[in-house]
């Protein structure tokens, strides 16, 4: 594997800008119901300006720089990834099927033997 371990700290510039990414996610939250005789688009309107000044500022954070390496190796990982083919699925999705159609047919016998146990033990016809 190539894996590598980052330590460090976050230090206390990131913790600022993640503070104001809150409150401006929080103020264009604010700002949908401040502007409550406004239309709804504009509404809505402050809700996005503030969710996506939120996430400029965090992308500007270690946060943010952290969250697109991570997003960088998720797509190296998902390119290692080897499909199957059309013929391999459709055979597990066979086996499954036949499977569960076997399964059934069992718990519904064992419900029949044990319903007939059942009658037989508590004297009902």
């Amino acid at each position: 594997m190539n894996e590598e371990l980052k330590v460090h700290g976050v230090g206390t510039p990131d913790k600022l800008k993640l503070t104001v990414a809150v409150l401006l996610v929080i103020g264009g939250i604010a700002g949908f119901y401040v502007l409550v005789d406004q239309p709804t688009w504009l509404r809505w309107l402050a809700v996005l300006a503030g969710v996506l000044l939120a996430a400029a500022v965090l992308a500007a954070s270690q946060y943010g720089r952290d969250f697109r390496q991570f997003v960088l190796d998720a797509r190296v990982e998902l390119r290692k990834i080897v499909w199957p083919t059309r013929r391999e699925t459709g055979l597990t999705t066979l086996a499954v099927f036949l499977f569960v159609a076997v399964a059934g047919v069992f718990f519904w016998l064992v419900d029949l033997v044990l319903a007939w146990a059942t009658q037989k033990l508590t004297g009902q016809s």
